[in-house]
Formats: structure tokens, sequence, C-alpha cells
């Protein structure tokens, strides 16, 4: 079985360059370069499950899964791949792993806060304030900044497919 690569997102125009969007935004870069099947699923952000669960029929195939999406606990610019391990919070996360039935696949976590001046992470804090952030559209430069970490994003997943997740992980979680 070929990898299976997700964005997740919110469907519409309104949410369309919004932080939540960041897997989608990151995905559609990638969609032409990818060997294997693309997947930006028209479901809202907590029923992504739904539309991952036909692609991923059992614990074998979702080794093969790699999603990719927003995450708040890493500066704007930065990413990090892991394999098997909890939500984090993240609601579309969360579905899929209730639809597949295991944690055991690749995520892609793309940062979306920002920073101080010395590089401390700059998160909002509570569910408001994080609910209104995250639907909250990037500006101008920080799209600049989404579009060159795809590149990156890009390589570390051709390395994935062709040397391993152990060795992109080794490589690009810095």
């Amino acid at each position: 079985m070929a990898y299976v690569l997700v964005g997740l997102g919110n469907p519409g125009q309104e949410y369309e360059y919004t932080r939540h969007n960041t897997g989608r935004i990151i995905v559609s870069a990638l969609a032409k370069k990818f060997d294997g099947k693309v997947l930006i699923p028209d479901t809202f952000m907590n029923k992504s499950g739904s539309a991952v669960a036909p692609l991923i029929k059992n614990a074998k195939q979702a080794e093969r899964l790699i999603v990719v999406h927003d995450d708040l606990d890493l500066p704007l610019g930065t990413m990090k791949l892991s394999f098997n391990r909890g939500s984090g919070g993240h609601k579309g996360v969360e579905s899929i792993m209730r639809a597949i039935k295991t944690k055991a696949f690749v995520r892609l976590r793309v940062g979306i806060s920002k920073t101080t001046p010395k590089g401390k992470l700059k998160k909002p804090v509570g569910d408001e304030a994080v609910g209104d952030f995250i639907l909250g559209t990037f500006k101008k430069d920080e799209l600049e900044i989404l579009k060159k970490l795809a590149k990156r994003a890009g390589e570390a997943l051709e390395i994935l497919v062709s040397e391993g997740r152990e060795k992109a992980m080794s490589l690009y979680n810095q």
C-alpha cells in the first residue's frame, strides 16, 4: 500500500488561510510532488476521521498514514514528525484516532505560534483566545514562512517514504 497524505483543516473560503488550515495549505503545496494518495478532507476539522476511515482499514495501513496539521506547541516556521503519539488536544487528530482505532500513524506537526524576540513560544491562553487565534488568518509574511516550510516538509516526506520514518525524524526533528 502506498502512503496516504492527509492535510487537516476546515472547508470553505472563510477558513482558507486560517492557522487551523495549515495542514491543508502544506498538503496542497505538496500534492503534485507526493507519490501516493493525497486527501484534503471536505469535512470540518473535528470530523476528519470520517474522511480518513474509508482509506485506512487496519493498523498496518495506518502505519502508512501521514497527517499534516497545525500545532500550537511549535513556533511558526517549524515542524516535527511524530509517530504513535497522543493527539496533544488536536480535535482533528483525535477524530482520526477514534475512526481508525489507533494512534500508530505519522503526524507532521506544523508550528503556528508566535514567538518573543528572544525566541520563546508565545501562544494564546484560554479556550476563547485559542479559538480566535487558530481561526485567525495568516498575515502575508507568515504565509511566506509556511511556503518555505512546505519545501522542507516535502523533503522530509520524501526521506520518510524512501528511507523510513526514523531516518526522516532524525534529519528533520531539530
